[in-house]
């Protein structure tokens, strides 16, 4: 040990010349090795058949929910925002840029806890939501609190977000509403509703005790879950089951094909962020790729430069890799395909065709371009440049003539 500072520091670490403490790990560290993971065995979420909900629900709202309803309502864009942050809230946790996870079954028991409070985060930021003075929301001037739970009906309620007799100094100072919220990434569905929180909408054992009175169902922390009848309480925000939490590419592609993107039977593919996204975009092509696939697949804080990078690589093959820049978003709607917006890309792969040609096609320096299809998919040609945005010429370049 040598004194530097009035410090005791290790003999190496002096003679090192007290280089970057994360350099010197980075030579052994083995955090940025890919690993692959396998289909999950087991379902991410449980839909008991007391707690199924329909699509496009109606329903009364109580007077006692209104305000809580209409402040979500009146929230700019809020249902998009609602399911994003629900979807971001997940991928934080899978944190796939490191760890190569793309499934809510991969993570560990610890972090599955966690998702709750990442739910509740992110929904906290993402509508500006106020403390409330003794839950942790106040919306609407009341207090109220957010409840997630990966299992429809499965959210637990703490005894001071009810009244009870019972319960002493423990007990809330009022019958408090819940944001109720839930995900199944499996099916790509999720919920959120409000509800009114009281001692008799939570959960009674059936047994009761040697004086007939009924005993409450707590857990292990004296929460309850609500009963079974208690789904007719609930207010259903945006009409009930939504079906649209954002894609998780990586969890619904086949698994024969997603196999052969993240290892594939040639081995160099294992081993190169940059390959492994070159493979995505063969073998997905004509569907919308996200940031958050490209950063589990490449392992780089750069997911825009794997997806530029791979374009170069692919263009020999046929296939252009369309971002949101330049002339791309025109390629993608002249083509029929749908549009990248920032943080999303679309491969598809392209042949020269004539002008009568009927395909959804465009032009490029006099040369018609369209997807291929049959057999022109076995015989690919070097597909066109086309101008992001950085090339200054490529207004001047693209005589775009848009036809379909």
């Amino acid at each position: 040990m040598t004194i530097q500072e009035g410090l005791w520091l290790p003999e190496d670490a002096v003679q090192a010349g007290m280089q970057d403490s994360r350099a010197l790990a980075a030579t052994h560290s083995r955090r940025d090795s890919y690993r692959t993971w396998g289909l999950p065995s087991e379902h991410m979420s449980r839909v008991p058949r007391e707690w199924r909900i329909q699509s496009g629900l109606t329903q009364p709202v109580p007077d006692d929910l209104v305000p809580f309803v209409e402040w979500f309502y009146n929230q700019k864009e809020a249902r998009e925002r609602f399911r994003w942050a629900l979807r971001d809230s997940l991928d934080e946790l899978l944190d796939g840029q490191r760890t190569g996870r793309w499934a809510y079954q991969h993570l560990t028991k610890t972090e599955k806890t966690y998702l709750g409070t990442a739910v509740e985060v992110n929904l906290t930021k993402e509508f500006a939501i106020e403390n409330g003075a003794d839950l942790d929301w106040s919306i609407a001037g009341a207090d109220i609190d957010c409840k997630f739970s990966k299992d429809l009906g499965g959210w637990e309620i703490p005894m001071e977000m009810y009244l009870c007799a019972d319960h002493g100094e423990r007990s809330g100072r009022a019958n408090h509403a819940a944001v109720v919220t839930w995900m199944n990434d499996d099916t790509s569905e999720w919920a959120a509703g409000i509800v009114r929180i009281t001692d008799e909408r939570l959960r009674w054992k059936k047994e009761r005790d040697a004086n007939g009175d009924r005993v409450r169902a707590y857990n292990r922390d004296n929460k309850r879950k609500l009963s079974e009848t208690a789904k007719s309480e609930v207010y259903w925000l945006w009409g009930g089951l939504q079906t649209d939490l954002p894609m998780n590419l990586l969890r619904h592609l086949n698994p024969e094909i997603r196999q052969r993107i993240v290892t594939a039977s040639l081995p160099r593919l294992a081993s190169s962020g940059q390959q492994r996204v070159n493979q995505l975009f063969r073998e997905v092509q004509d569907r919308l790729v996200g940031r958050q696939t490209v950063l589990t697949l490449g392992q780089q804080d750069d997911a825009p430069k794997r997806a530029r990078d791979a374009r170069k690589k692919l263009r020999p093959e046929g296939i252009v890799v369309l971002g949101h820049q330049g002339s791309h978003p025109r390629v993608a709607r002249a083509l029929e395909l749908p549009i990248p917006v920032k943080g999303e890309w679309i491969s598809t792969r392209l042949v020269p065709v004539s002008s009568d040609d009927e395909r959804p096609k465009f032009s490029l320096d006099g040369q018609f371009w369209a997807r291929a299809c049959g057999e022109e998919l076995l015989h690919p040609v070097p597909a066109p440049n086309l101008p992001d945005g950085r090339e200054s010429t490529w207004v001047n370049r693209f005589g775009f003539d848009i036809t379909s």
